[in-house]
């Protein structure tokens, strides 16, 4: 690294990223937490195979909070998950990429469709600071019963209200309002419920 960022900072890049600020995932206890994060993942997986009842404990140890009724189809990627909430009864089809970095939490009676991914890392977009590795975080909120259809993105920072529908392949890059469809990329509201 060419430039000492946190010359200033005293704080450890674990400290800077749970604040939201820019880091360097270098710490050792980062790399520890994600190895935590796919052991328990691969886990879950394996577990959910033989018997979905008995995989939740998994699951819910993987998560920071899981309501009731909540079924999660692996495969399931993380970063963390102890950063991940889930609302009661929503179900997750298979193949959630959800990183972790910042906050997620993902509403009561949602549905998530395959291949969903919710992304809450961010990177410069000067050129050398990205070649330093520095990356943050900007959490993601997915409102009570909103429908993500197969495939879609929601990227860093991203707020979905209530009873919205997002559209399969749909990119979200700005927040949606509650009680509307939204497709596209960038998605963008296309009616009201």
């Amino acid at each position: 690294m060419s430039t000492d960022y946190f010359a200033q900072d005293p704080r450890s890049n674990l400290e800077r990223m749970a604040a939201g600020d820019l880091y360097i995932a270098d710490d050792p206890e980062i790399a520890r937490r994600q190895q935590r994060a796919m052991r328990l993942a691969t886990r879950y997986h394996a577990a959910y195979v033989e018997d979905a009842d008995s995989a939740r404990p998994l699951l819910t140890e993987l998560l920071g909070s899981v309501g009731e009724g909540v079924d999660v189809r692996p495969p399931l990627s993380v970063d963390y998950g102890g950063n991940i909430s889930i609302g009661a009864r929503t179900f997750v089809n298979y193949n959630l990429t959800a990183l972790d970095v910042a906050g997620i939490v993902i509403g009561e009676d949602c549905q998530l469709g395959p291949n969903v991914q919710l992304l809450t890392p961010t990177h410069p977009v000067e050129p050398q600071p990205r070649r330093d590795k520095l990356e943050a975080a900007r959490p993601v909120t997915i409102g009570d019963n909103v429908w993500l259809g197969g495939g879609a993105i929601v990227c860093p920072g991203v707020t979905i209200g209530d009873n919205s529908v997002i559209g399969a392949g749909a990119v979200v890059t700005k927040d949606i309002p509650a009680n509307v469809v939204a497709v596209g990329n960038p998605a963008r509201p296309v009616r009201e419920i």
